[in-house]
């Protein structure tokens, strides 16, 4: 299953720096681990599933603590 993990603003405000730290360097690789470690919004977590399917977010290792939070821990396969 996904990452379930709850973030506080302030570690969303750090991560938010470190992502803009990694993009200076060009370390696409850390951009994109990174970004997968940050809760996705409910609202593109649900447009994802719906266009892409729950197979990209589970395999991909999205966080989807928030949307978990929205839509219940069963949202991704009903």
């Amino acid at each position: 299953m996904p990452q379930a993990q709850t973030m506080t603003l302030d570690e969303k405000l750090a991560l938010s720096g470190k992502l803009l730290e990694l993009s200076e360097a060009g370390d696409e690789e850390g951009v994109s681990r990174l970004i997968r470690s940050m809760p996705m919004p409910p609202y593109l977590a649900k447009i994802a599933k719906e266009k892409i399917g729950a197979d990209f977010l589970i395999n991909g290792g999205w966080n989807l603590s928030d949307a978990e939070v929205a839509f219940g821990s069963d949202w991704l396969v009903k």
